[in-house]
């Protein structure tokens, strides 16, 4: 299998979007982003967020994230359990030798049990005061992006194999999309503004998506055509005249022949 950052990143540039296409979509610091495609580790907080933002990043950008984290875990949780230094007890018997050959030992039966209630009292006040550290590493003062972070550790702590069963909310549009659907063959000229080169100049026999991440402008040589920006139809009248458009995240607005492009 290729290494996780190659797999993600190749992912990514596939769909066309860059990191901070996928830091809107997915709420995690572009820093943790590159850190994964970059697979530094060391830069990451912990390995219950590693595989918590490997299952993110995967599924945004349409990779198995079970794959994922399965090879992470091989890769990276097994040699680290490889050097746990073991303890054993030549401390404790030097201590014993201290207090004197002559004192007598209580019987094991006489022996208080451990306090087993207080050490998991204390284990769990630890694991708190930590996740709310890492919290503190992950997120900023956007409540939204706590949230996402209690949302991902809740998701890790649910077995690997069963998908959430939460249904996402449709994320708000990280750029602008244009979809032209001419009905008849059509000349068409697409830019990204005033005074920026032509992205697409010729004429048009076939469903053409447009992209980017502020602004498009069109110029459409017939009204024969479906507009459909940011999945809304734009209302055309159709008739053999021209049209242009300029289109932004909030929608299309039409312009006049001398603000269209290629003119």
């Amino acid at each position: 299998m290729p290494p996780i950052g190659e797999t993600l990143r190749e992912a990514r540039m596939r769909q066309g979007l860059d990191i901070v296409d996928v830091e809107e979509r997915t709420k995690i610091r572009a820093k943790y982003l590159r850190a994964l495609e970059n697979e530094e580790w060391s830069a990451l907080p912990g390995h219950t967020f590693v595989k918590t933002f490997l299952r993110t990043y995967a599924e945004q950008v349409g990779v198995d994230p079970h794959l994922l984290v399965e090879e992470y875990r091989m890769s990276h949780e097994s040699e680290e359990r490889e050097f746990v230094p073991s303890v054993g007890p030549p401390a404790a018997s030097r201590r014993e030798a201290r207090r004197g050959a002559g004192r007598r030992s209580r019987p094991a039966s006489a022996r208080p049990p451990p306090p087993r209630g207080g050490v998991i009292t204390v284990l769990a006040l630890l694991a708190v005061v930590a996740f709310i550290f890492v919290l503190g590493l992950v997120g900023d003062d956007d409540p939204a992006e706590e949230r996402s972070a209690g949302e991902q550790a809740q998701t890790d702590r649910e077995p690997a194999e069963r998908p959430s069963p939460r249904r996402r909310r449709p994320a708000t549009p990280a750029g602008v999309t244009m979809r032209i659907t001419p009905s008849l063959p059509t000349y068409a000229c697409v830019d990204t503004g005033e005074g920026t080169d032509a992205v697409f100049e010729g004429t048009l026999d076939a469903q053409r998506t447009f992209r980017n991440r502020r602004m498009l402008r069109v110029n459409l040589g017939k009204r024969s055509v479906e507009l459909v920006v940011n999945g809304d139809a734009v209302e055309i009248v159709e008739s053999g005249e021209p049209v242009g458009f300029v289109v932004t995240r909030g929608g299309a607005e039409e312009i006049t022949e001398g603000n269209r492009p290629c003119n």
